[in-house]
């Protein structure tokens, strides 16, 4: 039995779909079972680890998303699961980096204390540290739909990840021996500029668009009017633009399929810009 936590998630809900169609038994975690389009959805906030029990009950591995900010909650979920589960597949960031004393952003950061929870619980584990996320590019919807100008405060090269690459991962490291105590690097097969993603979105839905680099302040601006927390548009905006784009074969080395383009998923999602 696997549980799934995040799983009305753009990772979670691939993961849950993955697991279901191959036969493996998974729960899905949710706060409201009954929302949840999901097989085998079952009740729990990882705000309360007290919550967690009987999703637990007869679980040999999670598949833990941690949706805070910070791990003020992380050790009683761990303790949590280390009454059930032996094996934890955490879902990181690629920007973690081990021999940092301190991370270079906010979110780097608390991905990293998470890790260190995580590796000190007693339970086995596997980090996947993922790329910026293809579904990320959402929150441009808007714009498009109104114009042809993307405004953004970040323009340098990512090799953005389809979500469903990542969810293939997880099934493959919850499923087979060998990847206890990895720390798999996941990305797209190729890096692209804010602009050339932009470009592409235009191409799937037929229209040219364009990309105009924001300041920060106007973006934060905007996103908090957009109704974003606070925090969260403050740690979405510390992190760095210059970057290098890292680009790793991990995705295809795990589940023997190439990873799938960015175009892929802006095709998949081309009706979310119209």
């Amino acid at each position: 039995m696997i549980l799934v936590t995040g799983a009305t998630g753009n990772v979670g809900r691939h993961l849950v779909t993955r697991l279901s169609a191959a036969g493996v038994p998974v729960r899905a975690l949710t706060r409201d079972p009954e929302a949840a389009v999901l097989p085998e959805a079952i009740a729990g906030d990882l705000a309360d680890p007290d919550s967690l029990e009987t999703a637990l009950k007869g679980a040999e591995s999670v598949f833990l998303v941690w949706p805070f900010l910070t791990t003020e909650q992380a050790p009683g979920v761990l303790e949590a699961i280390g009454r059930h589960a032996r094996h934890v597949v955490y879902l990181s960031s690629l920007g973690v980096d081990d021999d940092a004393e301190r991370q270079a952003d906010l979110i780097n950061q608390f991905h990293a204390n998470m890790e260190r929870l995580i590796e000190t619980s007693g339970l086995e584990w596997t980090f996947l540290r993922a790329g910026t996320f293809a579904a990320n590019a959402l929150g441009w919807a808007e714009q498009v739909r109104a114009g042809d100008v993307v405004r953004y405060p970040f323009a340098g090269a990512k090799a953005i990840i389809h979500e469903a690459d990542i969810a293939a991962a997880a099934a493959r490291a919850l499923t087979e021996d060998g990847h206890v105590g990895a720390k798999h690097i996941l990305t797209g097969p190729e890096a692209l500029t804010t602009a050339e993603r932009v470009q592409v979105i235009g191409e799937a839905i037929g229209r040219t668009l364009r990309f105009e680099k924001t300041p920060a302040e106007a973006a934060r601006a905007r996103m908090l009017a957009d109704g974003w927390p606070p925090a969260l548009v403050d740690a979405l905006l510390s992190a760095s633009d210059d970057q290098p784009a890292v680009v790793t074969s991990t995705v295809e080395e795990i589940t023997g399929a190439p990873a799938r383009t960015f175009r892929n998923w802006a095709v998949e999602h081309a009706d979310a810009f119209r």
